[in-house]
């Protein structure tokens, strides 16, 4: 027997509102049709709150516009779009998005847009590297590398220098564990060990915190992140260092870009900046140290079967060239989350396959090769200014490479096989492209 549609509403109704993602619906003026309990947990939000208002009302976006205004401008699909922004209470979001035309028996209505939270996973990214109740010290850090060989060397004289030391490098790169490795490795070893996570500071606990560290004779002080404080907490921060006076207290603080360009764009105190320059360590983005890769990862594994008694060995070939073809953004700290949450689900396995690898880091992984280019863009019309030949070959290259790699999820061997070359070749090519050559 037919089932009436009118009938079926308590179905959708319910189904909607315990979906495991958050639901948005607008209608053609951007206003709030639907909103489901998962969104309101993910933008804090209530169906109030959105009554009456357009979706660009609530929410702050950055250059990129609304997804769902976009769809409901063009009436096409917008599919794995990930998007930070920033609600109307101040909080920072950042999800991945599939949003498509809403299509009634006169024509487009509105759009409905399907979210997956990663605010979470997003902001663990900036936690620092798990030192697992040991002591830090530089043989703890992974150094296969002949750029963090170098780092270490730098590091273990300006721990015998006792100077201030300033730490630059992107977020993930374990600036604090080489803070703490070189406070280990100094005369301070043994002595009070202040960490200072500057983007959570105030007045108070500046005030506090020195308070504290003027009444010991010897000890560290790292002061991570400076350049995320505002300026006038920068001030603040320098006046009480500059008050502790010169004794034999290790100064160290970290920054996440090159100096001189924070210090022109107003995020960094230029005379905070000389106050622990003394000795500055670049430490570079695992992007250029691949070499601490797969260390890394042996260790994590190691760690793991001796604390949980996992038969977890390796990784497949397939996985390790995923691995090696990604560029790791969040640099170690990244790698870290991402074998967390993998270990997190295993039982019996003895090595972690393309099955294992998260649906977010499968999306990061496509985000790297999506072409710059649309197909339309190699159809010559009349008019068209044309392109010298090597540079057009090129770009239908890279054009043509990333499709496919997209379509395997970066896996490479399966990638080779379906273009009829070698691995080795592909990965060549690959290299070219994110080298931009």
């Amino acid at each position: 027997m037919a089932i009436e549609k009118d009938s079926l509403w308590p179905f959708y109704e319910f189904a909607v509102e315990h979906a495991a993602l958050g639901i948005h619906a607008v209608d053609m003026n951007g206003r709030t049709v639907i909103y489901n309990e998962k969104m309101k947990q993910i933008e804090g939000l209530d169906l109030d709150d959105l009554a009456d208002r357009s979706v660009l009302d609530m929410f702050r976006f950055g250059q990129e516009e609304s997804t769902l205004m976009k769809v409901i401008k063009s009436g096409e699909p917008v599919r794995n779009v990930k998007q930070t922004y920033w609600n109307r209470n101040g909080q920072e979001i950042t999800t991945v998005n599939d949003t498509y035309p809403v299509i009634g028996p006169e024509g487009m209505i509105g759009a409905v847009e399907l979210a997956r939270d990663v605010t979470t996973l997003e902001k663990f990214v900036y936690q620092p590297l798990r030192t697992y109740d040991e002591t830090i010290s530089f043989t703890s850090i992974t150094a296969e590398s002949e750029a963090m060989k170098s780092v270490i060397a730098t590091a273990k004289k300006a721990a015998d220098a006792d100077l201030p030391v300033l730490l630059t490098g992107e977020t993930g790169t374990g600036k604090d564990l080489l803070a703490g490795a070189m406070h280990n490795d100094s005369a301070n070893a043994g002595s009070p060990y202040y960490t200072l996570f500057c983007p959570g500071l105030d007045s108070a606990d500046i005030h506090r915190t020195m308070k504290a560290i003027s009444k010991e004779e010897t000890c560290t002080v790292f002061c991570d992140r400076i350049d995320l404080m505002p300026i006038k907490l920068q001030e603040e921060l320098l006046r009480e260092l500059e008050s502790l006076g010169d004794d034999s207290r290790q100064y160290i603080a970290s920054i996440g870009g090159d100096a001189f360009d924070l210090i022109a764009n107003g995020s960094l105190l230029k005379g905070l900046y000389y106050f622990f320059s003394s000795i500055t360590i670049y430490i570079p983005p695992l992007r250029k140290r691949m070499a601490d890769l797969w260390p890394f990862i042996d260790d994590y594994l190691e760690r793991h079967r001796r604390r949980f008694g996992s038969a977890v060995r390796g990784l497949s070939p397939e996985v390790r060239e995923t691995f090696d073809s990604y560029t790791w953004p969040g640099n170690l700290k990244e790698v870290e989350l991402l074998l967390e949450e993998i270990t997190s689900l295993l039982t019996t396995e003895t090595e972690i396959n393309q099955d294992l690898l998260p649906h977010h880091f499968k999306l990061k992984v496509q985000e790297e090769f999506s072409p710059a280019k649309r197909p339309q863009d190699f159809v010559m019309s009349e008019g068209q200014e044309f392109l010298p030949l090597d540079t057009y070959l090129r770009e239908a290259e890279d054009y043509y490479l990333t499709k496919v790699m997209n379509v395997f999820e970066g896996n490479v061997t399966k990638a080779a096989q379906a273009l009829g070359m070698s691995r080795q070749n592909l990965q060549y090519h690959l290299k070219k492209i994110r080298n931009g050559q």
